[in-house]
């Protein structure tokens, strides 16, 4: 992420070669910095458009002009935003539609001169704007403890005199394979990463007035364009085999130095600014996991009354949906002269049809709710139930920012106690894990059962269930009550296919410090994924459930 003094340069940069960079990812609250960096790109070229995400196709590619189009009686269409090169700015990056995000990165892909700058607002690192928009741009800022004065622009007269020196600003010799390594080494697989290092260095040296970018132009444009696409730390290169013959000295020579940036310096230049997380040594230093878009929100359900607004459909009238006057309007419109010529009464009357009825389409999205059902009997030890009840208090803390709802049922002695009901309260949460106790039989078909119900009253309620079950699978209480290890697993087998029937979701946590087959066959039975976790700790095994809930998202 760019930060501090060289937003500065950045903005520059883009103020001289909009196009050729593509635009900006400002990540920032509403701030004196903001609006100094909104302010300084107002000094960008060229007209700038604000978008909303609902932005329709229409206004981005052109369309049919109803109102003309009825008035002159043949189809009248208009030109959209890409007709006319322009700075896009994009307000709430980080709710953009998938649908949107594609048409954007289109119009960039097409060359025509747009510039996007995408406002990200995300509360957390889950919350970003999509990927397929932020690789085409190629500076990501973030203003966290930036000042406005740190925030600047050269004075006009000088961003003009760049951008007439940029056509005639030229490489130097071996930079592009500098650039491709160097993004190799940090894990960036895009080739739009160099090759918006390139344009990058150019706008910088046309900004210095250099002829030809020098090496600190091509180091300055790694440090921009690389930190925030990094997924893993450079891996140190290895000794050389001392068993290799010496390179033959070089001829001296009277002329300038030749010799190319090392690649040591360019290296760790770039991991000085790479996110913190990155080199955490604890997490490796494989690939990060790419943030789930729309983390949080539950499954998809259509409507006809309300949620987001989805582009309207043909269809025949049932009495429930709704007719959407201006589609309809906009499918009869091209048809009216001809429709008027072939009518006997050739009326000015406006022509409809049945396959011209456009009906309005709505989306909106369930809330998730995540049902922990808990071992608390004795066979699962003290300190395992404290582990998950730490987890659980984790997740319900993420649960404000990821809008989940988190429901705790206990099962222990004689049957299962729902503890909690769906909630986000934590401080109620916590107070009934505390009061759990551990100790007794268990009735592991009956916390089964008691999570089922639970869930079924979630889907009723419109909410999307997700169970997670913690327990080591050592069921020796039936649901009749009698006793025998037999029994019970049975019980518990037949309750858990009942439930993968009804389709419901579900995770398996083993937490005996030993696993053991019993725990695996639930979670067969049940159709759920499978983790043994003998030696983790609260905060892993939230980890553990939070990366299993965002792969099961629908």
């Amino acid at each position: 992420m760019t930060r501090g003094a060289d937003t500065g340069r950045a903005l520059a940069a883009l103020a001289v070669d909009p196009a050729g960079l593509g635009g900006l990812v400002l990540r920032a609250r509403p701030g004196p910095a903001r609006d100094a960096v909104e302010a300084a790109l107002a000094r960008l070229p060229g007209p700038a458009r604000r978008l909303h995400p609902a932005t329709p196709d229409e206004t981005l590619f052109g369309g049919l002009d109803l109102a003309a189009s009825l008035g002159v009686g043949r189809a009248i269409r208009t030109t959209g935003l890409v007709a006319t090169p322009q700075r896009l700015i994009l307000p709430m990056a980080e709710r953009t539609p998938p649908g949107l995000a594609a048409r954007l990165a289109r119009i960039l892909d097409l060359g025509l001169g747009h510039c996007l700058v995408a406002l990200d607002e995300g509360a957390g690192p889950e919350e970003a704007a999509p990927p397929s928009l932020t690789d085409r741009l190629a500076f990501h800022i973030d203003l966290t403890g930036v000042r406005a004065e740190a925030v600047a622009l050269p004075v006009p007269g000088d961003l003009d005199a760049a951008r007439g020196r940029l056509g005639s600003t030229a490489l130097p010799e071996g930079a592009i394979a500098t650039l491709t390594a160097l993004a190799a080494r940090f894990g960036i697989d895009s080739l739009r990463a160099p090759h918006l290092a390139l344009r990058a260095a150019r706008a910088l040296a046309a900004l210095d007035g250099a002829k030809t970018a020098t090496d600190d132009h091509i180091r300055e444009a790694a440090e921009l364009v690389y930190p925030a696409r990094a997924t893993q730390a450079p891996a140190p290169e290895a000794p050389p085999d001392e068993n290799d013959a010496p390179e033959p000295d070089r001829p001296e020579t009277g002329g300038e130095e030749t010799e190319t940036l090392p690649d040591d310096i360019l290296v760790a230049a770039i991991a000085a600014r790479l996110p913190a997380g990155l080199l955490d040594p604890n997490r490796g230093t494989g690939p990060r996991r790419a943030p789930t878009p729309g983390s949080g929100a539950g499954a998809r359900q259509k409507g006809a009354r309300r949620g987001r607004p989805l582009p309207a459909r043909a269809g025949r009238p049932d009495g429930r949906a709704r007719i959407d006057a201006m589609a309809t309007l906009r499918a009869a419109a091209p048809w009216q002269a001809l429709r008027r010529s072939q009518s006997p009464e050739a009326t000015k009357h406006l022509h409809l049809h049945p396959d011209d009825l456009r009906f309005r389409r709505y989306e909106s999205r369930r809330d998730r709710l995540l049902v922990f059902a808990v071992d608390a009997s004795g066979s699962a030890a003290l300190a395992r139930l404290a582990e998950a009840k730490g987890a659980v208090e984790i997740l319900l803390a993420e649960a404000y920012a990821r809008r989940d709802q988190v429901a705790l049922i206990a099962f222990r002695g004689a049957g299962a106690e729902a503890l909690l009901p769906p909630t986000r309260a934590l401080v109620q949460a916590k107070r009934r894990l505390a009061a759990l106790p551990g100790g007794g039989g268990t009735p592991l078909a009956g916390g089964l059962l008691a999570a089922g119900e639970l869930a079924a009253q979630a889907r009723r309620a419109g909410l999307s269930p997700l169970l997670a079950l913690l327990t080591d699978g050592r069921a020796n209480l039936a649901l009749d009550g009698t006793a025998g290890r037999g029994p019970a697993m049975e019980d518990a087998r037949r309750v858990a296919r009942s439930l993968a029937a009804t389709g419901l979701r579900a995770l398996v946590i083993d937490t005996s410090a030993r696993p053991g087959p019993e725990a695996a066959e639930v979670a067969q039975a049940l159709g759920a994924r499978y983790l043994a976790l003998p030696r983790a700790d609260a905060r892993r095994l939230s980890a553990a459930i939070g990366a299993a809930r965002d792969d099961m998202a629908p």
